[in-house]
């Protein structure tokens, strides 16, 4: 199997896993485990699959991520598309599987949530347009900046999955009030597909926060990055 299409297939796993281990923590369990065990599910899936699938594609399951690194310049842009199908893919399957199992019960009402991302009145706080945005700018910047860290050649070796792991549940602490936290277009689309309506209305800013927040982390990490000696 040729390097496209493994970085294809480890995208499609490493982004179902993150999906259906976050998304589906919250719409199966979140009554019973809050805010603090969906995030720390978020993040035990991200930490888990930056070791599992890392050696293989790097483990970005999250197309601000691709397009943060490519601005970087840390790969090539040929292999934007093979990232981002794959993300996109790993996602809507996980939706789909989160949706047949959510449905098996009775008292399933895709319309009350389907761990979808929302601002005004579909937001867990009611928090508004421009908070949502600058909430999910701020915090996929913060990934992006926690990511640009850790690839850096003085990070010690080994560690990145956790740091990039425990980022992302205190992204979700801060976030999952406002936004329900996106900070990953694949995670919004691959649930938003599904419930419809207003997600998919509200879906546009959940593609383009964590996108500009990815890249303004890039920028600032280079004026702050240590040298290589």
């Amino acid at each position: 199997m040729n390097k496209n299409a493994k970085i294809l297939l480890a995208e499609t796993f490493g982004t179902f896993v993150l999906v259906l281990g976050g998304c589906g923590s919250a719409v199966l369990a979140g009554k019973n485990i809050g805010y603090l065990g969906v995030s720390i599910a978020f993040g035990l899936s991200l930490l888990v699959m930056a070791y599992t699938i890392g050696g293989v594609s790097g483990c970005h399951i999250n197309p601000a991520v691709t397009v943060g690194l490519f601005v970087a310049k840390k790969m090539d842009k040929g292999l934007l598309p093979f990232y981002i199908i794959g993300q996109l893919s790993g996602a809507i399957i996980a939706g789909g599987v989160l949706y047949l199992i959510a449905s098996g019960t009775a008292d399933f009402d895709i319309s009350k949530g389907f761990a979808t991302n929302g601002y005004g009145e579909h937001s867990p706080g009611g928090y508004n347009l421009i908070a949502a945005a600058v909430t999910e700018i701020v915090l996929t910047f913060f990934l992006l900046f926690t990511i640009m860290g850790t690839s850096h050649p003085k990070f010690p070796l080994g560690f990145e999955g956790i740091s990039i792991g425990l980022v992302l549940v205190l992204i979700h602490l801060v976030g999952i009030p406002v936004t329900n936290t996106s900070v990953n277009p694949a995670r919004s689309i691959g649930v938003a597909v599904y419930q419809g309506g207003w997600a998919i209305t509200e879906l546009w800013l959940f593609i383009v926060a964590p996108i500009i927040g990815a890249v303004l982390a890039v920028y600032a990490y280079n004026l702050i990055k240590p040298e290589h000696s």
